[in-house]
């Protein structure tokens, strides 16, 4: 948990490994297993007032998010003591589910839910044996599969600015969580936007879905705009001079081999790297997402 303007980050510095999870994601679970979380965790799912029992409720929502990931039923034991971080979960074999949460959030009873829904994913990707090298990177996995699985709208909705108060859950910035669920709701078809109750969730939702709609108008995909279309096609020309392939700006295109050229890309949807000949329009299926894409290479 993050307070203090000063202590949140906004843009996109992390997107590069963002993408990196969203890949890697698809291909530890496969296109069909992750087709299966269509349906997000609903706020009534989570729904929690001051009426309810403090421990009875925090392991009620942690047992929805259990359920949500299909994870075995069993018993889910939720603490609250004074940490340093907003929440912590043991990594064992099982049966039973040890989570600790920060003691902040007995006054914040709204938030128990996202804090759940990062610490429940850690115990499911600890599972599956899916996990990307170091602590930040892997904190940025799990902040990522818990927005594309249906879970992490509540960490965006965490995200409140108020005066001299602030308040963010997870290590992605609220424009990188707009952005995850942005490209879970253009893969899902879902609009996650009458879920939000922070007014700056939405902004920064607004924000991601911006960026992540971009993705789909980069060359060699149709949909890019004249300007890029023109950089593309003065990029083909010169790698077609050269007689072999060369990269572009960032994480772009890139052009490979001469009889044919062809061109690489990552996809739009799960950023696998797509090759494809250059021989103008044609339709190619990223095999690892299955999104069919309009080219002009």
């Amino acid at each position: 948990m993050a307070t203090g303007d000063n202590d949140i980050a906004h843009g996109f510095p992390h997107i590069g490994t963002v993408r990196t999870a969203l890949t890697a994601l698809y291909k530890r679970l496969s296109y069909d297993t992750v087709s299966t979380f269509a349906a997000s965790v609903l706020p009534v799912d989570v729904a929690f007032d001051d009426s309810e029992d403090l421990h009875l409720g925090a392991q009620r929502v942690a047992g929805a998010m259990v359920r949500h990931l299909r994870l075995p039923n069993a018993r889910t034991v939720v603490s609250f003591r004074e940490m340093e971080h907003a929440a912590n979960v043991e990594l064992t074999a099982g049966p039973e589910y040890f989570i600790e949460l920060n003691e902040r959030f007995t006054h914040h009873r709204k938030d128990i839910g996202a804090a759940l829904a990062h610490e429940v994913m850690h115990v499911y990707l600890h599972r599956l044996d899916l996990a990307l090298p170091g602590t930040r990177d892997n904190e940025i996995l799990t902040d990522t599969a818990t927005t594309y699985l249906g879970a992490g709208w509540l960490l965006l909705d965490a995200y409140r600015e108020h005066g001299p108060f602030s308040q963010k859950l997870g290590y992605l910035t609220p424009e990188e969580f707009g952005y995850v669920l942005a490209k879970r709701a253009l893969f899902f078809g879902e609009d996650p936007a009458p879920w939000f109750t922070s007014p700056q969730a939405y902004d920064a939702y607004t924000a991601g879905l911006a960026r992540a709609r971009e993705d789909a108008r980069q060359p060699p995909l149709a949909a890019a705009g004249w300007q890029a279309r023109r950089h593309y096609a003065r990029d083909r020309r010169a790698a077609a001079g050269r007689g072999h392939g060369g990269r572009s700006h960032g994480d772009g295109y890139a052009f490979e081999g001469t009889a044919p050229l062809r061109v690489s890309f990552p996809c739009p949807t799960c950023h696998q790297r797509i090759r494809v000949p250059v021989r103008g329009r044609l339709q190619a299926r990223c095999g690892l997402c299955k999104t069919l894409l309009d080219c002009a290479t």
